[in-house]
């Protein structure tokens, strides 16, 4: 048997990815996602597009990966400009990347319409911007766009620039589907003409899903050739979306045809997590994750009443096509509690707690979660608050601290500026042992004020959570309408660098807020090694 061919996995997410409508990366998101990714094995870590806007400037002020190729995204050089002069190119040299992505036009209409250059110095841009970037020790990719509308239209300049870029050293000739208009039929017959003139251990796929079709295409140009796939976690992306690398992955991984013949970056040990990854991108992005997600979705092994369960629960083979739990995922036949029981022990093996499958105590953290779960909370994207839920079940957590009641006031008024400013106002009275102590604190805000009084003062505790840090507050309306019940996520960090997120529910936002904040505080202490 021949070994395995490699396939690379490069990770739009964090670049295209937040061209997604309504979709907003803060900094702290940007660094979450990367450190994910990284974890996960994915191969190449796009950033961003230094010098085009302060946030991603600032995000490639450092290494944001530890194993994959922290990759920047910029165009070739402006015509006109020489390499050395133009400011595009500097920041992109001056970044702390490990690569370079160039976009160039591949599509002939598009040098003359978008760029009104000719085609020859759209080809000797490629080439210098290439060469610039060789010159400075960074691996290269270009990313052709439109290339496979350009090829429809005018084949020998889209393989001119392919040529080009190629010859110019890049590392990765990237063939983008940039309207996603192109079939599987048509991307594998194309890559298979280009693999003639450029060697498939150089070609890569980029994918968009406007037809539907990104992670067939995707996989279309593999068999046909390219070594990597260009992918956003969940499909993220413009328009449609990008070809979903989760669902990639999987494919990748599990299915026969693939698994035998690739390789990817991705073990099977953080295939277990694509699960826990896909939702918790979704959680830090705010947005409500696909239950019919292919893979990761929680719909994607559930199986209501009647044949399809009955042969499942005989054999789940029947109507699975993987087993659940090689992507993290569980599987749900909705006539038991089978599958809450399944994800509730993958849970727990995930966060390091040991129960054998009988332990009667199991059944009881399951009717818990399943009641908690119908109140609004998701512990997908609040392991903490999971953690400390199992703790309590299980007897371990000590009576840290009691809180006998809290306010918060909320004024606005006029300064002695004369400005118009809201202020906030918190007073916390928490028991601790046999000590009673009030603080109060005013903040940007109410949970900002509530925060500071409620860490104020912790009597003997108060030294293991003086480092805490509140790094990201996230509402989210779990059912509308007036007496809406909300869903806030909060997430804090410490000197340590450990970063945990905690989740409450409540008709009323301050009420949810101080349920995550005292998890987080009980949490920290728990792991604190805190004692009574």
């Amino acid at each position: 048997m021949t070994s395995p061919e490699r396939v690379y996995l490069f990770d739009t997410t964090l670049r295209d990815g937040a061209q997604t409508t309504g979709i907003d990366f803060s900094l702290e998101d940007k660094r979450a996602i990367a450190g994910l990714l990284d974890d996960l094995g994915v191969d190449y870590v796009e950033g961003g597009y230094p010098g085009a806007n302060p946030m991603d400037t600032e995000f490639f002020k450092e290494k944001r990966t530890r194993n994959a190729r922290f990759t920047a995204f910029g165009m070739t050089k402006r015509a006109g400009r020489s390499v050395s002069n133009d400011p595009g190119i500097a920041a992109l040299l001056d970044a702390e990347a490990d690569a370079i992505c160039f976009v160039a036009k591949a599509w002939d209409y598009h040098v003359h319409v978008a760029l009104e250059i000719g085609l020859d110095e759209n080809i000797q841009g490629i080439r210098e911007s290439v060469e610039a970037a060789r010159a400075r020790g960074r691996e290269v990719a270009v990313d052709c766009e439109h290339f496979f509308d350009g090829y429809k239209a005018n084949p020998d300049y889209a393989l001119a620039c392919a040529r080009a870029a190629h010859e110019a050293g890049a590392r990765w000739v990237v063939l983008c589907d940039t309207n996603g208009g192109t079939l599987p039929h048509e991307v594998a017959a194309i890559v298979g003409e280009v693999a003639r003139h450029v060697p498939g251990d150089h070609l890569s796929i980029h994918a968009h899903d406007d037809c539907g079709c990104a992670v067939a295409n995707s996989l279309a140009a593999v068999e046909a050739g390219a070594r990597q796939i260009q992918g956003t976690l969940n499909g993220l992306g413009e328009r449609c979306g990008n070809a979903n690398l989760v669902t990639l992955i999987g494919a990748l991984k599990l299915k026969d045809g693939y698994a035998a013949r690739f390789q990817t970056g991705v073990s099977d040990e953080a295939l277990g997590q694509l699960t826990h990854v896909s939702r918790q991108v979704d959680e830090i992005l705010n947005r409500q994750p696909n239950r019919h997600a292919p893979f990761v979705g929680a719909s994607a092994f559930a199986t209501k009443a009647g044949i399809h369960a009955s042969a499942v629960l005989k054999d789940p083979r029947t109507y699975e096509h993987v087993e659940p739990d090689t992507v993290g995922n569980a599987r749900k036949v909705l006539v038991s509690d089978q599958g809450g029981r399944s994800n509730v022990l993958s849970e727990l093996k995930r966060l390091g707690f040991e129960l054998r499958k009988d332990d009667p105590r199991i059944g009881r953290l399951l009717e818990e979660v399943k009641r908690k779960e119908s109140e609004g909370f998701a512990f997908e994207g609040a392991d903490a608050s999971f953690y400390v839920l199992v703790k309590r079940m299980l007897g371990e957590v000590p009576a840290f601290f009691e809180i006998e009641r809290f306010s918060v006031n909320v004024e606005r008024r006029f300064n002695a500026a004369g400005e118009l400013v809201t202020a906030s106002e918190a007073i916390v009275k928490v028991k601790v042992g046999d000590e009673i102590l009030i603080s109060a604190a005013e903040g940007n805000g109410p949970v900002n004020a509530l925060d500071l009084a409620l860490r104020k003062d912790l009597g003997q505790y108060q030294d293991l959570i003086q480092d805490l840090v509140l790094i990201d507050y996230k509402v989210r309306i779990y059912q509308g309408g007036s007496d809406a019940v909300t869903r806030v996520l909060i997430e804090f960090a410490d000197k340590s660098g450990e970063r945990w997120t905690t989740i409450g529910v409540s008709a009323n936002i301050i009420d949810a807020s101080f349920q995550a904040l005292t998890d987080s505080m009980t949490y920290k202490l728990l792991k604190s090694g805190a004692v009574l």
